[in-house]
């Protein structure tokens, strides 16, 4: 196998391009690519979740999904309040202004995705689909073996 032709340095130069096509597609609306699928996630919760649900949706860690949903709220795009059941934890919800944006998000994201698989065929895509899905689990189990 030649060096370029090596899986790991396309896979990452796949993701980079995919990233900066969406993130071309997404700026008009002033929000990050993080900011849109916490959108995402909340209309698929019914427009609200708590702050951990979100945090562990994201992968990331507590701190940085802070960052992220301040400034969303900054944007008026979610409201934070301390959640009913439990005093620790915090409900994020989705404002009217996050529930419109989360319309426009969605077709960028179907633009996006239509870019990336154009030319394949229904079948070609669900296989690609599935190596990905393969190779993101033997990925997450070497991960925890080390």
């Amino acid at each position: 196998m030649q060096p370029g032709n090596a899986l790991g340095p396309m896979l990452g130069r796949g993701a980079h391009l995919v990233r900066a096509r969406l993130e071309a597609r997404l700026s008009q609306y002033e929000v990050t690519p993080a900011q849109t699928h916490v959108l995402l996630y909340l209309c698929r919760c019914g427009g609200q979740a708590l702050q951990g649900q979100v945090t562990e949706f994201l992968k990331v860690k507590p701190s940085t999904a802070n960052g992220i949903l301040d400034r969303m709220m900054d944007k008026g795009l979610i409201t934070r309040t301390v959640s009913g059941s439990d005093a620790r934890q915090r409900l994020i919800t989705l404002t009217g202004k996050g529930r419109e944006q989360q319309a426009l998000f969605e077709k960028g994201f179907q633009e996006s995705e239509a870019v990336l698989v154009r030319g394949f065929t229904p079948q070609e895509t669900e296989l690609f689909r599935n190596l990905l899905e393969r190779i993101i689990r033997n990925l997450e189990e070497d991960r925890t073996q080390c």
